[in-house]
């Protein structure tokens, strides 16, 4: 039987202000940024957060009355009605599980923390939560709400709404950063496990004073927040069948082109899932939509007289909130509608054959180093939580201040506990884990009885040791519920751990093939000494993943992603153009294997266009007749242009916004139209998407000559035939010299080579669908070089041929 006890309040202030109108604040917009993506000092931008502000306003009843007047103490009691918080009957609850969880009589409350002395329950009206005042606190008893490590309490229901209210903790105990030691009790810290953050009402817009840190606090849950999936299930598509498309949820819908009912929203990119379908694809991967502060590098930009913000989001603040501020309702309804609004987005891709995966950062939170903000895990239990040395100093392998301590038993229950969360209440179908190298780090704290629980040789690794057998990947690689979702590793951190090819996948992880990148873009811009790598990287890289047992689908390929260069500035600059970042060009990537086709700049001669059109889809081409999965960034179907930028993260602006005006004018158009057809010959054939490695049974290289490949330092050009069940047979071929050359074809008795793709042609003779008019007309040009079984290639130019039975 539970000990229950009346807790009596009075409402610790003497004047209210009303809820701001939600609606005020939905058209107002602001926006991000990772290690490199940050300057090197962007872990001391951080400020303290004042107490003062989170501090009780300790005013008594009677000392009220003589400053209130008439009207205030009227408004104060109409309040008090609205809400019933003056009286509260709660009891000892139950330690799991962790956070916050609805019953039908209440709701059970649970926190861990093994170093804090003392922990009291602080609950606010959204009201007070704008003014940065507590509404009632509520001290757990050390007898009565402790068992273990874990605080616990249960706050019955009765009379009193308790949807209506958020809720934080105050943790008391050592402070102490010499020991690992943050405990601050005048500071009101997030529950890891709340469900929504409630802080700022609109996107870049500043609490009150100004403030870009105001007081958080999280949802309490409600049994009514029903969502009806209508039926919804997972669509399990097989990895080796995805066409990834890498999306900003603000950016993909904020320009006014887009003209969407809900622009920069869930919503508003529900309105565009048809694009995303029409381009053929079928698996979405969202950059981080955690909840995370796009103020945190809140700070003039001289440079384009704005302020810069953290468009890209990687910086967590709660790994179970989505990013209120992402959608329409916003902070309404304590954030659960914004809840529904993800929840309608994942359906309605669900419904057109697309599966969303989550862009997740486990590798650090928002709090940075000692000089960055407390606002959960700090002051929670900061030597649990992040990775510390001897002397309590922050390890930073993630470049961002802190490093999240993964392998710590706790910690790693909560990062299961977390992606759990998502695949059965959002029905999220896989996550994509930035700088996930660091979950094979071990942790502070490390020994073998507390990870393995029995002494073994793992007992003396120092801090940050890779693992071979990480247990943090253990347990998310054989979690029951974790079992069917993909699973994608970004294969290196900032402190130089590279393990692409050799990140511990046990069989289902695959990862992000920034090898991949490097060598088709050294191929594809006509470089020396890569013919064979290039071959590999078309086999899908099994010179990384053949051995151990991997497949070609274990390899995410891409030529470019948010973090670089767009696929049209990779053809367009040579070097980094990001003085817009207010940072001297001295952030972003350096090296970029890029090549400007001659003349730097968007403004080029006709020649230079020209070329530069040919290199988009040759390396789009590339992307799509390779083995492994195929990932492409938002935009670069069009050709987007960041003018250059290679580190956009602090940009709220055009830089990272898709221009759906651009995607109307003809050349926009004309690479639309190859992007979305290259997407559905590979979804047609058979052939493009194995299960294992092609082998000399299905695959034939060549060079000039057929089956004679010139795998020499200076060969620029290489060439391939498969066979195919659905299409007989393909043949593919990229010359990356500067000069044409014409190619001998393979024969096979009773059938002849048909045209298909030539990027050298103009649009729409780059790609000869079935539905273009004169298709006929266009091959019969070919008919003269076809019939003496030869093909001449232009400079820079990739062609793919099919295999047709003779008339």
């Amino acid at each position: 039987m539970e000990m229950s006890m009346i807790v009596n309040a009075s409402l610790l202030h003497t004047s209210r202000i009303a809820p701001p109108s939600y609606a005020s604040f939905r058209f107002s917009r602001g926006g991000g940024g990772c290690f490199h993506r940050r300057s090197p000092d962007a872990t001391t931008m951080f400020s303290k957060k004042k107490s003062c502000r989170l501090g009780v306003v300790a005013c008594s009843a009677a000392a009220a009355a003589e400053m209130a007047s008439v009207d205030e103490i009227a408004a104060v009691e109409k309040e008090k009605a609205s809400v019933s918080v003056s009286k509260i009957r709660v009891s000892s609850g139950c330690p799991m599980p962790l956070g916050a969880v609805s019953r039908d009589d209440g709701v059970n409350l649970a926190i861990f923390s093994n170093g804090a002395t003392a922990v009291t329950l602080c609950l606010f009206t959204p009201s007070d939560l704008e003014q940065n005042r507590v509404t009632e606190e509520i001290p757990f008893d050390h007898l009565v709400n402790r068992t273990g490590d874990i605080w616990h309490i249960f706050l019955h229901r009765d009379d009193f709404k308790l949807e209506d209210m958020l809720y934080g903790y105050r943790l008391d105990g050592p402070y102490s950063p010499q020991d690992g030691h943050y405990f601050d009790a005048s500071l009101v810290v997030l529950d890891p496990y709340a469900k929504a953050v409630l802080s700022r009402g609109g996107y870049g817009v500043t609490g009150l004073g100004g403030d870009c840190w105001p007081q958080m606090a999280g949802m309490l849950p409600s049994l009514q927040n029903e969502f009806d999936w209508e039926g919804d299930l997972p669509l399990q598509f097989p990895k080796r069948d995805l066409i990834i498309y890498e999306l900003h949820i603000r950016g993909f819908t904020r320009h006014e082109s887009s003209k969407t009912n809900f622009p920069g929203t869930y919503l508003g990119v529900v309105e565009k899932l048809d694009h995303i379908k029409d381009l053929g694809i079928n698996c979405i991967e969202l950059m981080p939509f955690h909840e995370f502060n796009e103020l945190e590098y809140f700070d003039h930009n001289s440079t384009l007289g704005n302020n810069r913000l953290n468009f890209w989001g990687y910086s967590t603040i709660n790994y179970f909130s989505p990013m209120l501020r992402y959608s329409y309702a916003g902070m309404q309804n304590c954030g659960r509608d914004a809840i529904n609004e993800v929840k309608l987005m994942v359906r309605e891709a669900h419904k057109r054959g697309i599966e969303v995966i989550m862009d997740v950062v486990y590798n650090h939170t928002a709090e940075g180093n000692e000089k960055g903000p407390t606002l959960s895990f700090r002051g929670i239990d900061n030597r649990v939580y992040y990775t510390l040395g001897p002397k309590g100093e922050f390890y930073n392998y993630s470049g961002c201040g802190n490093t999240f301590n993964c392998n710590h038993p706790i910690v790693r229950q909560f990062i299961v506990d977390s992606l759990r969360y998502w695949v059965t209440e959002m029905h999220i179908d896989g996550f994509r884990f930035d700088l996930a190298t660091i979950m094979t780090r071990t942790s502070s704290m490390w020994d073998a009885d507390n990870i393995y629980g029995n002494l073994s040789d793992h007992d003396m690794l120092p801090v940050g040791t890779p693992l071979a057998d990480s247990p943090i990947l253990d347990l998310i690689t054989n979690d029951p519920v974790l079992s069917g979702v993909k699973l994608i590793a970004e294969a290196w951190d900032a402190a130089g751990l590279y393990q692409v090819g050799k990140f511990p996948h046990q069989g289902v992880w695959s990862e992000w093939n920034g090898q991949y990148r490097d060598i088709v873009r050294q191929f594809i811009k006509g470089t020396d000494c890569f013919s064979g790598a290039f071959a590999q990287s078309l086999c899908g890289s099994p010179n990384l993943y053949q051995e151990g047992g991997r497949k070609p689908w274990n390899s995410i390929n891409f030529v470019c992603v948010h973090d670089g260069f767009t696929l049209a500035d990779l053809v367009t600059y040579n070097k980094k153009h990001n003085l817009s970042n207010g940072e001297n060009n001295n952030d972003g990537e350096n090296h970029n294997n890029s090549w400007n086709c001659g003349e730097e700049g968007e403004f080029a001669s006709i020649h230079v266009r020209k070329l530069r059109k040919k290199q988009m889809r040759n390396l789009f081409l590339c992307l799509m007749v390779s083995q492994g999965v195929p990932m492409i960034n938002m935009g670069d179907e069009y050709g987007h242009t960041k003018v250059g930028n290679n580190n956009s993260y602090c940009h709220d602006t055009h830089i990272n916004y898709f221009r759906w005006d651009k995607m109307e004018e003809s050349t926009c158009s004309d690479l639309f139209r190859f992007c979305r057809l290259m997407n559905k010959f590979r979804s047609e054939c058979e052939c493009l998407g194995l299960d294992d490695f092609p082998t000399s049974e299905r695959l034939q290289w060549h060079g000039h000559i057929p089956e004679k490949p010139d795998w020499s330092d200076n060969s620029r050009f290489v060439a391939f035939s498969m066979k195919d069940s659905v299409k007989g047979a393909i043949y593919v071929a990229f010359n990356a010299n500067h000069l044409p050359v014409t190619i001998s074809l393979p024969e096979l008795q009773g059938y002849r080579w048909e045209p298909l793709v030539d990027t050298s042609k103009p649009a729409p003779y780059d790609f000869l669908a079935d539905d273009l008019p004169d298709k006929s007309s266009a091959i019969q040009q070919y008919t003269s070089f076809l019939d003496a079984n030869i093909y001449p290639m232009l400079s820079y130019s990739s062609i793919i041929l099919l295999l047709r039975p003779n008339a």
